[in-house]
């Protein structure tokens, strides 16, 4: 992936952990843009991000979306440019929460299902 340079207020997609938003550039480090979160692409993967797609770790973890105008760093070459609508956060969440869904019920495994559990709950509690 090649770098670009984004100043303070551009309006970019951002790959944090397994997860992918729409956000906009708060501040510049030497590494990393700080990124407020406005939307979301992708939600991220639940379980173990250093041995994806396993059960039978020592942790499986639910991981939740970054939240509305929540900042995070994120690696300089995971950033790029976004030059469409800005989604509402909450539809956006909805929609990446269900794209996740369908997938993780396309294939009976122990992962999938276990996934699709910890996501169910994020949801109920993501849309009460």
């Amino acid at each position: 992936m090649s770098e670009q340079d984004f100043k303070i207020g551009d309006k970019v997609t951002a790959i944090y952990k397994t997860g992918k938003y729409i956000g906009e550039v708060t501040d510049i480090r030497p590494a990393a843009y700080l990124v407020k979160v406005l939307a979301v692409l992708k939600h991220p993967m639940q379980g173990d991000l250093h041995n994806p797609k396993q059960t039978e770790v020592s942790m499986f973890h639910q991981r939740r979306a970054l939240a509305f105008r929540e900042q995070t760093n994120v690696p300089k070459n995971m950033v790029r440019t976004f030059d469409e609508e800005i989604p509402e956060y909450k539809e956006s969440l909805r929609e990446a929460v269900e794209k996740m869904k369908g997938t993780l019920s396309e294939a009976q495994t122990e992962w999938n299902d276990k996934s699709l559990q910890l996501l169910e709950d994020l949801a109920a509690d993501y849309f009460k």
